[in-house]
């Protein structure tokens, strides 16, 4: 199935329903959502966005980049939890940055700083009775590390959630046009913006450790979002 809902200004938003669980069971379809930035929503693409029937928006980005790129039109209920502590820019990488060893201690910054929000941002989703999306800019590093958790936390296997994160690689060459677009027309010097290496998210599971042990030291109780994004039957 194809994961990505379409949008002309959006380039990475997708449906984490479907996936498999460990006991046989699915993930809900159209009840949780990942996304690129909302900031760039519109017109028609407002249109489309309504239909999904989303009433919960979690936006994972600085204030700062808030108040620049804009956020989600109102209507939706809006946290804005920003869980990344110590800003980098990417784009401005040098070519022998190895995306892996470097993304990788990025998101173990992550996980170990924004424990309050990243708590806050599941519970968030653990209690919406609408469907929820969750973004950052790119949909990729920020999203991908929720993205990982929550959908580990279900009880989809590694392997999934691997494949998953490295889904964002069908939108790398939009969002590297979207970033040229804001900056004259320039290339990010770094060759891997905006990829998503398959290696990354297993090195980064790795190094997180079991992700229910995770959520305990976070105090957070995945039994409620189970409960909300699971199917009751198993798959026949």
């Amino acid at each position: 199935m194809s994961r990505h809902v379409t949008f002309e200004r959006l380039h990475n938003f997708r449906d984490l329903g479907g996936y498999p669980t460990a006991d046989g069971r699915r993930v809900r379809l159209g009840r949780l959502y990942r996304s690129d930035s909302l900031g760039k929503l519109g017109g028609a693409d407002w249109d489309r966005f309504l239909e999904l029937g989303i009433g919960t928006v979690i936006d994972l980005r600085y204030p700062w980049e808030v108040d620049r790129w804009g956020r989600v039109p109102d209507g939706p209920e809006y946290h804005n939890l920003s869980i990344e502590h110590r800003p980098y820019d990417q784009a401005a990488l040098g070519p022998e940055v190895d995306p892996v060893d470097y993304l990788a201690e990025r998101f173990a910054e992550v996980t170990a700083d924004g424990v309050a929000e990243i708590r806050q941002a599941l519970e968030v989703i653990a209690a919406a009775d609408e469907p929820v999306v969750f973004h950052c800019a790119s949909g990729k590093d920020r999203t991908g590390i929720v993205a990982a958790l929550v959908l580990s936390l279900l009880g989809v296997e590694e392997d999934t959630v691997v494949e998953d994160f490295a889904l964002t690689g069908l939108a790398t060459d939009r969002l590297v046009a979207d970033w040229r677009a804001a900056h004259d027309g320039r290339s990010p010097r770094w060759p891997a913006y905006g990829t998503a290496p398959a290696d990354l998210m297993r090195r980064f599971l790795r190094d997180l450790g079991p992700v229910e042990d995770y959520a305990k030291r976070l105090g957070f109780d995945p039994e409620p979002l189970r409960g909300r994004y699971v199917d009751s039957a198993t798959s026949v």
